[in-house]
């Protein structure tokens, strides 16, 4: 049996073309997936604008936030069994979702809520485990009592309406989101921020509220441009956290006579190097499954395209790239 995959074309890569594989084997550790769902983040535009400027040797199959069926599983794997429905955010060191059947580490891998169709359980591995890992494991704000603040600059995008639920629902500080248009201060608000502030003025807009200093801060968009007011706005001995790679050196100086920390998250770090406890994104996704079910979390599906094609991925990346989407864009099939 064969797997069809889009994949980026090594003559041509700036598109995308469909493939023919055999169908793959799982290793030790691997479970083999028919992928029922697809959704495209822009880790998927930022790949694919690096391959098109690099070459490509072989056809590269992108796409990672999927959600499948298990068809079998490696000699090593425990906690699945074939017919189990997942959701994972995949490797970006392995093949991706963007075909009929995909090999997945079986320890970053979590259960599909059973609340979630194939399409809104898709549309959320990547942004969840990110927002989880910034919040939880860099930031530690579950150790904040009430007393701390939590200022999430990009409240209302992929990440950040994730963010907000989680922070409020796991630990006891207060939730400042940043928004510039009203509807996306009130997407901010219904989603449990106790505050809204306008990314444009943050200095200036949390002074109005009697706020100087935040005890964490979680960079969401353009850790360039807000650099100089987080910098000055971080408590003495606060935290920050960027899921954003920056342009230009950043200035320590005021960090450094804080005793402030950086924190970096990028959600493809354990897989990519196997850390000794990437398990842990498997029990992570579980941890969300539940807030899912039990209505604590909502997806952020936003518009669904049908059936794996070319057409279908080009058009969902496009759709990305134009910026202007709140949600997410997913491919089912």
């Amino acid at each position: 049996m064969s797997v069809k995959a889009i994949a980026v074309n090594p003559e041509n890569p700036a598109v995308f073309i469909e493939i023919s594989q055999p169908m793959p084997q799982p290793g030790e550790h691997d479970l083999l997936v028919e992928v029922k769902a697809v959704s495209i983040n822009p880790v998927d535009t930022k790949v694919h604008a690096g391959i098109a400027r690099n070459g490509l040797k072989e056809p590269r199959i992108l796409g990672w936030d999927a959600s499948g069926i298990v068809k079998s599983v490696g000699t090593s794997v425990t906690g699945f069994k074939p017919g189990d429905e997942v959701w994972y955010a995949g490797d970006i060191t392995r093949p991706g979702s963007n075909t009929t059947h995909q090999l997945i580490d079986a320890r970053i891998v979590g259960h599909k809520p059973a609340s979630l169709s194939w399409a809104s359980a898709a549309a959320l591995p990547l942004t969840a485990l990110t927002a989880w890992e910034g919040l939880f494991e860099r930031l530690n704000i579950q150790d904040g009592g009430q007393d701390k603040t939590l200022l999430i600059i990009g409240g209302a995008g992929g990440v950040g309406s994730l963010a907000i639920p989680f922070a409020k629902h796991n630990s006891k500080v207060k939730v400042i989101a940043t928004a510039s248009r009203e509807d996306s201060a009130q997407w901010c608000l219904d989603r449990g921020a106790d505050m809204v502030v306008n990314y444009r003025d943050l200095k200036g807009e949390l002074a109005k509220q009697g706020i100087n200093f935040v005890d964490y801060i979680f960079i969401l968009n353009d850790t360039d441009g807000h650099w100089d007011a987080v910098s000055d706005l971080i408590a003495p001995q606060g935290h920050i956290c960027t899921i954003v790679e920056n342009e230009h050196p950043l200035d320590q100086s005021k960090l450094k006579s804080k005793s402030a920390a950086l924190h970096w998250e990028f959600m493809y770090t354990r897989s990519m190097y196997q850390t000794a406890d990437m398990a842990r994104q498997g029990e992570i996704l579980n941890e969300v499954a539940k807030l899912v079910d039990n209505g604590v979390v909502e997806s952020s599906l936003s518009e669904t395209l049908h059936g794996l094609s070319v057409e279908s991925i080009s058009e969902a990346h496009r759709k990305v790239l134009d910026g202007h989407m709140r949600g997410k864009v997913v491919v089912a099939f």
